[in-house]
């Protein structure tokens, strides 16, 4: 009777197991994700070089003489001067998936200098000249980067160092002479191409607006004292190589 009860139990043993491993559902297999070269980032702190032409424009408008004011504003024309720019800056940026945002300062010294004769003067001769020998840009900026190419747009504030003289039109002479510091705005745009994991290289323009401002000056041995307004705008090109400090890659799968 037991060999009868063990055979029985054997058999059903053999029965079940089969149909258990049957209903047991095959493991699935999850290929792993494929690796590709981490990306650049566009975060953290960079420092760079830059270096370009840049042109400019200056309307002078005589407005006083001897501190007496004209009963009409008499146009003394404009001149236009080109340059090359070489300076630096020096910037923070920050990345959201491929948004950039950011903060820079910029310096550059240039040589823009140009001059034509009054027309207000053309009687006694008088040459009106314009130099700028110093520019400065405080801009916030906002871009969109596709992985090592990045396009942004920037602006904010622009200062601008001026010297202005009268010349005698004949000889060359300085009759008078006045100088300024002139805070404007600037917009512009660039696109900045990562070649190295800390460093990029851009190309940039920027449009200064530098508005009208009363220029006094002062009496001098040769020339009364006078007050024109001068107006001035200042456009920038220029090429531009960062390196870039720190901030982690980012990885793409």
């Amino acid at each position: 009777m037991k060999k009868m009860l063990f055979l029985t139990a054997g058999v059903a043993a053999l029965g079940v197991a089969p149909a258990s491993a049957a209903d047991l559902a095959a493991r699935s297999y999850t290929k792993a994700p494929a690796y590709v070269t981490p990306l650049p980032s566009w975060a953290g702190f960079y420092i760079g070089l830059n270096g370009g032409a840049d042109w400019s424009r200056n309307c002078w408008t005589l407005n006083s003489v001897a501190g007496v004011p004209l009963a009409a504003t008499q146009s003394e024309g404009c001149h236009n001067a080109t340059s090359g720019l070489v300076g630096g800056q020096v910037g923070y940026r920050w990345q959201a998936a491929n948004w950039v945002f950011g903060v820079e300062a910029q310096g550059d010294w240039t040589d823009l200098k140009a001059s034509n004769a009054s027309t207000a003067a053309s009687a006694v001769g008088i040459t009106n000249q314009t130099k700028t020998d110093a520019i400065g840009l405080f801009t916030v900026q906002g871009g969109y980067a596709w992985d090592n190419v990045l396009w942004y747009v920037k602006g904010g504030a622009a200062v601008t160092h001026n010297k202005y003289r009268g010349l005698a039109t004949l000889t060359g002479a300085e009759l008078d002479s006045a100088s300024e510091s002139r805070w404007g705005g600037t917009v512009g745009t660039g696109v900045e191409y990562a070649f190295a994991p800390n460093w990029s290289v851009a190309v940039e323009y920027d449009h200064l607006f530098m508005g009208s401002r009363d220029i006094n000056f002062p009496a001098t041995a040769f020339a009364n004292a006078r007050t024109d307004t001068i107006k001035q705008s200042v456009d920038l090109a220029t090429v531009r190589v960062n390196y870039r400090f720190g901030g982690a890659a980012l990885t793409r799968y």
